[in-house]
């Protein structure tokens, strides 16, 4: 039996579950702790939880961590690392996931809550673009690139490649900013004109350029950019 020391209190998260709580109602440290399961012979598992937490400096960052940068956690290990990212992922493809229906981007929150599972809190800038019909309905999200936004990585031949492909009537492109600053860079700027101009040419409107941070976004059409 783990010994019961540290801060934290010592009453563990599935024993308060058990005797009635409600598990929406745990702290992050409690919730990663039913997922880690046991602490170490010098350290509970409720102060290890609390302890990974504030090393990473919250729990989104724990989100982020590699699988073997986590592991090497005293007290982690690769079985527990993998069992805390696993948990992650579960989370993420769960609000990805649309049960099949029919998605229409009418907005750019709509866009925001599509698109920041999956790139909301990443570590390094990815660039979507969703196809839509005539109804503003998804018909395909595709990446383009991954990196620094440059012209190189985004030409409009590859941002339009897959909506030719899917004969969409439009599309919205978006990327995210690990710094959570939404200013566009003049990079953005440049870019979106091009994919503007370049649609306009082909007959595919670009609707919007969201882009987006874990707790918000920006829209380059409402921002007077497109």
């Amino acid at each position: 039996m783990e010994q019961q020391t540290g801060t934290c209190n010592s009453i563990l998260p599935a024993q308060k579950c058990i005797a009635g709580n409600d598990i929406r109602d745990l702290a992050d440290h409690e919730l990663l702790a039913a997922i880690l399961g046991t602490g170490t012979k010098n350290r509970n598992v409720l102060s290890l939880a609390a302890d990974i937490i504030g090393l990473f400096g919250g729990l989104a960052k724990v989100h982020t961590a590699g699988l073997r940068e986590l592991s090497q956690i005293p007290g982690v290990g690769m079985m527990k690392a993998v069992r805390v990212l696993a948990a992650f992922e579960l989370g993420r493809r769960l609000l990805c996931s649309n049960g099949g229906n029919i998605i229409t981007l009418d907005s750019p929150e709509k866009v925001w809550r599509l698109l920041c599972p999956e790139i909301g809190m990443l570590s390094r800038e990815e660039f979507r673009v969703i196809t839509l019909n005539n109804k503003n309905h998804v018909i395909k999200k595709s990446t383009v690139s991954m990196g620094t936004i440059s012209e190189a990585l985004i030409h409009p031949r590859e941002i339009f490649r897959e909506a030719i492909r899917e004969a969409g009537a439009s599309i919205i492109v978006a990327h995210n900013h690990p710094s959570g600053v939404l200013t566009p860079s003049r990079e953005d700027i440049a870019a979106t004109k091009r994919i503007r101009d370049a649609g306009a040419i082909i007959g595919i409107e670009l609707l919007d350029h969201v882009i987006i941070c874990a707790t918000s976004y920006l829209s380059m059409k409402e921002a007077g950019y497109l």
